[in-house]
Parts: C-alpha cells; structure tokens; sequence
C-alpha cells in the first residue's frame, strides 16, 4: 500500500448517496437524507437517501419485473458468468479507492479493510460465477417407463439486509450466490456503513448486469428494513445483524408471505489455550489479533478467551504484551493496527461492558477506556478483562467490541462446558498439541466453525454457519448456493 496514494484518496469529497433501484440513482421519495458520520473524525462525509416504504416498495417491485421477464434469469450460465467476473474485475481495478471509502465510512484499519472488503468481495463474485455453470440437475431412481428429474431454478427476488461491520465482503458473500443462481436481489445496507457497498452495486451495472436485477435502498432499519421484511413479494430475506432484529425478521416473514429467512447472527466464540499448545507465543498474538482487529468488530471474534489455570498468569501477561503492542489510530495510516469504532453509540455500548465487567468482579488487565477523543473520532483501547465468571455477562452477551474477557479452566471437560455455556455457536478455536484432544475439540464444541492451532482466517471454500443463538443456513462455499436455490420435481410417465 502506498501512503500517498491513500491520502490522496481519503482528500477527495464523497458525493451523495441515492437509492438504486431499476438501474437508475434516485432520491428518497419524499427527498429525506442521512447524515454519514465518519467515525475517524467525526465529521460529516455525505449523506445517503433516507429511504421510505414506497422506495422499498419500489425497488421490490422492479426486482419482480426483472426476474419475471427473464432479462437475467433467462440467460444462459455462460452470459451471466461472463457479467459476474466482469464485475469481480471491476471490484480489484476500483480495490483501493474502494477500500478508503469503506473506512472513511466505519473505521476498518486499512490493511484489514483492503483485503477483507475489496479484495474479499471480488474472490467471491469471482468463485460463484465460475460455480453457476457446474450446478447440475439430478435424475431420480425410478422404474422404467417413469423419468424423475429435480430441476434447480432460481427463487425469485431476495432481500439482503448487510451489516456495518464489513459491508463489502459480507455483501458478496449473499449477492454472489444469489445473482449466480439466477435470482434478482434487493439490497439494503447498514445506515452507518453503506458507501462502498452501494459504490459496489454501481460498479455491478457497469459490468453489464440488467437493470432491475439488482436494486439498493438505504435508510433506517425500523423502515425500510422492516418493510422488506414484511413484503409479501420478496422470496427469501438474508440478514447478518444482532438477535433481536433477526428475531424480528422472522416475524416479519410469519405475518407476510411467510419467505424463507436465513439470518447470521451473534457470537461469543471461546479461544480456548491449553497448556500443550504447540507456541504459546503464537497462540498470544494470534489471541490478541482475534478480537482486536477491527476493534472488536467481528462476528467471528474470539471473545472468551478460556486458559488452562497452570499457565493462566504467564499466558494472560503474554496476551497483554501483545495486544499493547498494536497501535489504535488513523485507520487511514498503514502502521496502524487497530482502527475506529463505527459510532459513537457503539463506543458507549462497549464502555457499558466494561463497567458492568468491573461492577460483576473482573479486573482489567489492559485499556478499558476511550482515547484519542482529542481527534473527534470514536477510538477505544484494547481492554483485557480478567476473573470473569461462566455466569457474567461479558462471558454471556455479545459486545462487538476490542474487549476480551478470560476465564481459567482446570480440566478438558471443564474447557468444554465453558465453551458451550453460551446461547451462541458461530465459532471457536483449542490450541493443542494432542490430535486426539484437537478432534474431541471439533466434535464437542457446539459452533459453526472450529479452529485448531489458528484463528480465523477460513476462506471461501468453506461454509459459515451457527448454531443455536448465532442463526441458521451458512454463508460461503457452495452450499450458499442452497440458500438461493428452489427444487422443482418433474414426473414424467413415458
């Protein structure tokens, strides 16, 4: 990455943000804005269109007419695969300028930001565009004079609500599949983070995509989110976001039409050490990177950091060391480590945490507080908090935070019942040098994904899911293609 290159781009003014809806850039209809805070400085960058029922309504309805008249669903694979690496293309060529205005927009450190938002984004709508063609129908076992065929058509038009945290990547992790499978999509981005994805979308009718095929509305959640959710012309939702609005959603989906809901919700995964890990060095650093980056702010975030107690102190102190040693600031400047947190009122949200860790018995081994308050912008310290309990609610609620809470263990099986103890189970991690342990890891820990000896990191190849709690369906690999897929059986006396 070039410095210069990155503040010549952070200088440039952020135009105004329209609706996208029938391949045209329109203004809310009764003409409302938002105002795009960025959390660097805390300064105004733009404003978005704050979007009404009728432009949801809209954006739907164009989406219908583009599916049912067939301009994309109609192509064949090889066109529509032809669109979609277009699009990937396009997505590496604009990586950085897109990869600035994302954390201009929610704070993601740069060097994070590039590969997770840009850089992520392309791989997938390149990976699923090279799959739509290898999506195969099946022929049933039947007797002779009877041909069963299952066909796999697309389902119609799909409302994807995006989160703030990494709106690139986990953009294309629901508009990969789902344009791959021939389906029109309705988009609706965070309020608080939604300029590269909607910059994205653009980029895709640059690419050649139809217009009506894909469609973008901005807005508060309570409104257009809402009114996605309860339309009785969207076929499946798609949501990653908290509990509580993915529990609203299927609600949502029960008084409409009763569409398909697939939601990727919360999680407070346990990184579990055990006192034969390979390089406890290693295993601290990587700890320290798994809850820190991006301050916190990442489902998969290795929150509950559980230590076998023989080596608790020595292993917390090499945590701490760590965690210290990466640098909070400008998420624009390349030595930066750790960049914003997306708002002030998520900033607030993880002090409360920290209080309440406190008020409960636990005891801070590092940060714990905001800084950098001199520059207008939302930053907080990595904070280490020790002696939480199974029951607290560090160890129970999810922060989406740089805050890191640990509990010692003394037995596998204890290590086990930890890690389960939560309504969660999106991910987790052991550090092990017994294979059979690391395999009783991976069977016992109720979770979508489990790590052995790393954290994170887990491409597209493979699916993410959770259990319990953290949601349903997954995301990723070729089994996303489900998600966005309708079988239809053909019976056929010969």
């Amino acid at each position: 990455m070039d410095q210069a290159q990155i503040d010549s781009l952070r200088a440039l003014p952020v135009p105004q943000f329209h609706n996208l809806i029938d391949g045209k850039s329109v203004p809310a209809s009764d003409g409302a804005v938002i105002d795009i805070v960025s959390p660097i400085d805390g300064t105004v960058l733009t404003t978005t269109a704050a979007g009404t029922v009728a432009d949801m309504d809209a954006a739907i309805a164009s989406a219908r007419v583009a599916f049912e008249d067939g301009r994309w669903a109609g192509q064949s694979p090889a066109a529509r695969k032809k669109v979609l690496l277009k699009w990937a293309d396009l997505i590496e060529v604009n990586a950085l300028e897109l990869a600035v205005l994302g954390v201009r927009d929610n704070g993601t450190e740069i060097g994070m930001a590039l590969k997770a938002e840009p850089g992520s984004a392309a791989a997938t709508i390149r990976y699923y565009a090279e799959a739509l063609d290898k999506v195969y129908g099946e022929i049933a076992p039947t007797q002779n004079d009877i041909l069963g065929m299952i066909h796999k058509e697309p389902v119609g038009v799909v409302g994807a609500i995006i989160p703030w945290n990494f709106p690139m990547m986990i953009g294309a992790w629901k508009l990969g599949p789902a344009l791959a499978m021939g389906n029109s999509v309705v988009v609706k981005p965070s309020e608080t983070a939604s300029l590269s994805l909607m910059r994205m979308c653009e980029l895709a009718l640059e690419a050649g995509l139809p217009p009506g095929v894909l469609n973008a509305v901005t807005g508060e959640g309570r409104v257009v989110g809402e009114a996605m959710g309860l339309s009785m012309d969207v076929d499946v939702l798609v949501f990653t976001g908290s509990g509580a609005t993915g529990r609203r959603l299927m609600e949502y989906a029960a008084r409409s039409n009763m569409k398909r809901v697939y939601l990727e919700l919360g999680g407070k995964s346990p990184n579990m050490v055990f006192a034969d890990a390979p390089n406890l060095d290693e295993a601290a650093k990587v700890a320290a990177a798994g809850i820190f980056r991006n301050s916190g702010q990442v489902c998969v975030a290795g929150s509950r950091l559980l230590v076998e107690a023989s080596i608790h102190d020595e292993f917390v102190a090499a945590v701490v060391k760590a965690s210290a040693a990466m640098r909070v600031g400008d998420p624009l400047k390349v030595d930066t480590h750790i960049g914003a947190v997306n708002s002030e009122v998520q900033l607030n949200a993880n002090l409360g945490f920290v209080k309440t860790a406190l008020a409960e018995g636990g005891e801070i081994a590092l940060g714990g507080d905001r800084i950098l308050q001199e520059t207008g912008g939302y930053y907080m310290a990595p904070t280490i908090v020790t002696g939480v309990t199974r029951d607290a609610t560090l160890a129970q609620k999810e922060v989406f935070g740089p805050v890191l809470g640990v509990t010692p263990f003394k037995t596998e099986e204890e290590a086990i019942s930890l890690a389960n103890s939560t309504v969660y189970g999106l991910a987790g991690a052991a550090w092990t040098s017994n294979l059979s342990r690391a395999h009783r890891m991976v069977r016992c820990v109720r979770t979508g994904v489990m790590h052995i000896n790393t954290y994170g990191g887990a491409d597209g190849t493979v699916p993410l899911g959770g259990v319990g709690q953290s949601g349903n369906g997954s995301d990723k690999s070729l089994h996303a293609l489900e998600k966005y897929t309708q079988l239809k059986t053909a019976w056929i006396k010969l």
